[in-house]
């Protein structure tokens, strides 16, 4: 195991999802989300499906997976979500709700994977959520309900990643990541017709949809190997450098400045998470 190795690709992974994430919400300022979601998912898909067909990946038996149809419904619901929320609201708000997906994984493995979770987790759990009230606030006037469809999303994207540790590891990574891009390519049908129609580029567009494009497919790539390359317990925590990326690129492009209770309640979801991580690792409580 080469856990610095590891690392350095989760966090490279993580730098690119939020790259990808800012270049999408810039699209989204002129092209239908739909569309935006079709062309990346096509791309995505024909890369990955390439890769699979020249490493001899059988698609065939993947589909009799129930825990395959599972993952993709995940993730036609997770990206149906995330993209909707991404483009109405704040991309650091967006990814701190996203940080408690560790939470949530943690909480459904013991609900329905019966994974022995104790107190301490439980209580970890609790008050991640805490922290994401304190972003959300409902009740009062900063009450933010955008901030509950990321939430949704976040629970759907946690749906996948709980149904992938039940596909059996002689499933290729590359066939999941193919079929992950193409259930993109699906929720961007679902929702083209409610946009206002296909738009065809301009010669910025196109920059930044090769910028999703390429981060998508570095983040893919980068956070397979990691998970291969290192030890799962010390390098999952390095999945939380996202929201400091995020954080970073919304204040300098989009001129986004969060507020004290979201950077409150982002400190709080993120000690939660890595105490989860930590008693997932050294003990069952």
């Amino acid at each position: 195991m080469d856990n610095l190795r590891g690392i350095a690709l989760m966090t490279l992974a993580m730098a690119a999802f939020s790259l990808e994430d800012v270049f999408i919400k810039r699209l989204a300022e002129t092209l239908p989300i739909g569309q935006i979601l079709v062309m990346l998912g096509a791309g995505g898909t024909i890369v990955f499906a390439g890769l699979a067909w020249q490493q001899g990946a059988r698609l065939g038996p993947a589909l009799r997976l129930r825990a395959v149809w599972l993952r993709n419904l995940g993730e036609v619901s997770g990206t149906l979500l995330f993209i909707t929320a991404l483009s109405l609201m704040p991309l650091s708000t967006l990814a701190t709700i996203l940080q408690t997906a560790p939470l949530i994984v943690t909480l459904g493995a013991a609900l329905f994977l019966g994974a022995p979770v104790g107190w301490r987790r439980w209580s970890a759990i609790g008050v991640g959520f805490a922290g994401v009230l304190l972003i959300i606030r409902p009740g009062l006037d900063a009450f933010e309900p955008l901030a509950l469809l990321a939430l949704a999303a976040t629970i759907c994207l946690s749906l996948r990643d709980l149904a992938t540790r039940a596909v059996p590891q002689s499933t290729s990574s590359t066939l999941l990541a193919a079929m992950g891009f193409a259930m993109v390519t699906l929720a961007g049908l679902i929702l083209l017709p409610l946009g206002t129609g296909p738009v065809w580029p301009d010669q910025a567009g196109w920059g930044l949809f090769a910028g999703a494009l390429i981060s998508a497919l570095v983040a893919y790539a980068a956070i397979t190997n990691a998970m291969r390359a290192g030890d799962v317990a010390t390098v999952t925590p390095f999945r939380f450098t996202r929201l400091l990326f995020s954080i970073a690129l919304g204040m300098a492009v989009f001129g986004e400045r969060p507020d004290a209770a979201t950077f409150a309640g982002a400190a709080i979801i993120l000690a939660a998470g890595l105490y989860t991580l930590a008693r997932t690792r050294g003990a069952s409580g």
